[in-house]
Parts: C-alpha cells; structure tokens; sequence
C-alpha cells in the first residue's frame, strides 16, 4: 500500500474508473489474480462494484505501470484530437470526476510524481487559483505536443527506415531471384552432363561387354584350334609311327618270306637287261580281289586294316535273317577272321543314336554305327585317315565306294568274297 498523502476521493474516483476500462481491455491471461471476479462483472458495473478491488491492484507497480502506459498512450491522443479522456470532443464536454487539473493530478499519481497533491483542484477552487490551472494545463498541452511531435518524427524515423529495408528487400528477392535462375541453370547443365555422362558410361559398357564377348570367343577358337592342331598332330603322329611300323614289318617279313640271296649281280651287270613279259600280280591295287585265299593272304600283311560295308556284306551273305542277327552274324565272322589273320577290322553300319554299338558284340571287332551321315561316308573318312603306305582293304560292293576307296589307295574286296570266306570258317 502507498505510504504518501491521502489521496482525495475525486482523485481515488478518476483513478478507479479509468483502472476499469483498463482491466476490461486485459487479455484474461494478463489479468491478476485479484482481479479476475471484477474482470467478468458488466463494464458499467467495475468502477462502483469493484472499486475495493481496483484500487487496492493500483497500489502494486505491475497494475499501476500497465495503467500508467495507458493513462499517458491516451492522454497524448486526447490533446491531440481535443478530447477528454473519458469524454467527449470539444470543451463543453465537462470530464468525469472533476476538472481537467485532476486529470494531470491522475496521470502524476501513476507516473509516482511527488508532485500530484499541487496538480489536485481544491473542493472550492478561488478565481486566483484558474489563471495558474490553466497554466498549468496549457504546459500540459505543450508537453503533450512535444511528446506527440516526438513520436510523430519517430513514426516518421520508422516509416523512412521502413522504406529503406522494403527497398533493401526488393534488392535481396532479386539477387535471390537470379541466385535461383543461375542455380537452375547450373542445375540444368549439370543434369546434361549426368546424362552424358550416364551416356558414355553404357556406351563404354557395352564396349565392354562386346571385348569380353569376343575375347571369350577368341578364346573359345583359340582353344578349339588348339585341340584341332593337337588331334592333327597326335593323328600325323600316329600315322607315321604306324607306317614306319608297317615298313619295318614288312621289311622283315618280306626279307624272311623270300629268304633272299645274299646280292650277286651289280649294276653293271644288268645295264641291258632281256625285256621282262607283261605280268600283272592278281589282287594288286587298284583291283577286286575275288578270291578268299589271296584277302588271306593280304589281311596277313603287317598292319593291315580290314574295313566292311556291314548292311552291304549281311544282306548279301545272309539278308532274310533280321538286321540284329545280321549283325551279329557278320561280327562273329570277322573276329574269326581278325583271330587268324591278326588284321584290324572295323565293320561300319547306318544309323543309331551313338556311334558305339550297345554291347554283346564280338571281341577284336571294332563296331561303328553312322551318326548323321550314312555308312558309306564313314567309311571315306576312315580311308582318308590312313597313312600313304598302309594296307587298307575295303568290303563293299557299292560302285561309288569301291571308286573313292581305290582313288584313296586302298584294296577293294567285293561282298560275296567276304561272304566266301566267311562259309569258310
């Protein structure tokens, strides 16, 4: 509670009535606790029913400075519009609570002047005392236009700094404006450059791609070369060795069969030798040998390979027997044959799903079956596989086969012969 003067009850009225409007222009949450019954009575009824209440808040400074910055907001709006502060327009307008000296008296109270009982109407004021009120309220004005000149130049101060950032800000949007159209052109190139970028990076994938496929390729060739080089070789091979063997053997044998004199003629003893009759050896190259002794006897030579046009020989020695007791057959008679002459013998057939036949065959035979081609090509390729030299006797009785054979340097034995010394056995 204020320990100053008594205020007067005119004074504490004014005070009271302007706390009321205050109190009901307060947010309810600025309100204080005291204060919150009065805040909900009817605006007519807070100055009289909650006087108590209102003044005893006006004696805390959080209430009072709240009334005090808006007891001075209104005084200056007041003087400048010439208005009372709880009245109207104008000076026949007669303020609540007295004259307008105990306004000033109310607005030194809030503001803690010392010097508001002197601003305070007596109760029956003497006409000496009007000059000096006056005086007094025409400072009051003055001041009061002073302050509003003040906030005038400051508003105007406010308005020009205003101004200066809307302007300032207008300058940033445009910066920002183009900071943001060159963004989104950098932006736009390096978006072109990705996809280029991605572009050459598939291209050079796809190259990529493309060496590794022909590099796998190349070494595919390169491999199936290598095994071609190694079969050709390992076949060159092994018909040179088998040659050599053949005329080694032959060699001997021919040496030990003829038991051959040691030499006794030279050269120059035979420089004008008697013309020699034409004689032609039966069964020599390039002829069909019919008769069974002498296929014996050329089966008997060292190395000699046997090669039978199998369906040709069966169907001509035994064809009314089904073509599995044909085979077999055929196949027990020249294992009979192999056994006595120590020849290779192949018997070559058309046509099974693998080139091996499916068991139970003769031993010393070698059986094959055509896989995608007929027998008569197998037994052309078998023929060209043979060393020069060789003695390769073929069993057939087709026309065609018999001609590629013999161009080819083998021996060609019609069926029916084979035939013959197989009924031999």
């Amino acid at each position: 509670m204020s320990t100053g003067p008594q205020v007067p009850p005119a004074l504490q009225a004014r005070l009271v009535a302007f706390a009321a409007d205050v109190l009901g222009e307060m947010e309810p949450v600025e309100v204080p606790a005291g204060l919150r019954a009065v805040a909900r009575f009817a605006p007519r009824k807070r100055a009289t029913a909650g006087a108590g209440p209102l003044w005893s808040a006006l004696q805390t400074d959080p209430f009072r400075a709240r009334v005090a910055r808006v007891w001075a907001t209104r005084t200056a709006s007041a003087v400048a519009d010439g208005e009372d502060l709880l009245g109207g327009a104008g000076d026949e307008v007669v303020p609540q609570g007295g004259a307008p000296d105990l306004d000033a008296a109310a607005g030194a109270w809030l503001r803690h002047d010392d010097d508001w009982p002197a601003l305070v109407p007596p109760d029956e004021p003497a006409d000496g005392h009007v000059d000096a009120r006056l005086t007094r309220a025409a400072a009051a004005v003055d001041r009061a236009r002073a302050e509003r000149d003040e906030a005038f130049a400051a508003a105007q101060q406010a308005r020009d700094e205003l101004a200066a950032n809307q302007r300032e800000l207008r300058r940033l949007r445009s910066d920002a404006d183009r900071a943001r159209s060159e963004a989104r052109r950098a932006a736009e190139r390096a978006a072109e450059t990705l996809d280029e970028s991605r572009r050459e990076r598939e291209a050079a994938a796809a190259a990529h791609d493309q060496a590794v496929r022909e590099r796998r390729e190349a070494g595919t060739l390169r491999d199936q070369a290598r095994a071609e080089v190694r079969v050709a070789r390992q076949l060159a091979q092994a018909r040179v060795r088998l040659l050599l063997d053949t005329i080694v053997d032959a060699a001997s044998g021919l040496r030990h069969e003829l038991a051959l004199p040691p030499l006794d003629q030279l050269p120059a003893d035979l420089v004008a030798p008697p013309a020699a009759a034409d004689v032609q050896r039966q069964g020599s190259r390039g002829r069909s040998l019919d008769d069974p002794a002498l296929l014996d006897e050329v089966l008997r030579q060292p190395w000699a390979h046997l090669l039978v046009d199998g369906y040709n020989v069966s169907k001509t020695g035994f064809g009314g027997l089904p073509l599995d007791e044909q085979r077999r057959r055929l196949v027990d008679g020249l294992a009979v044959v192999a056994a006595r002459t120590g020849a290779e013998v192949t018997c070559c057939f058309d046509g099974q799903e693998t080139a091996l036949p499916p068991g139970g065959y003769a031993r010393g035979v070698r059986v094959r079956f055509s896989v995608g081609e007929i027998a008569d090509d197998l037994i052309r390729r078998l023929v060209r596989a043979e060393p020069p030299g060789r003695v390769v006797v073929v069993v057939t009785s087709d026309q065609a086969v018999a001609r590629d054979a013999e161009a080819d340097g083998a021996w060609v034995v019609p069926s029916a012969t084979l035939v013959a010394r197989l009924n031999r056995v």
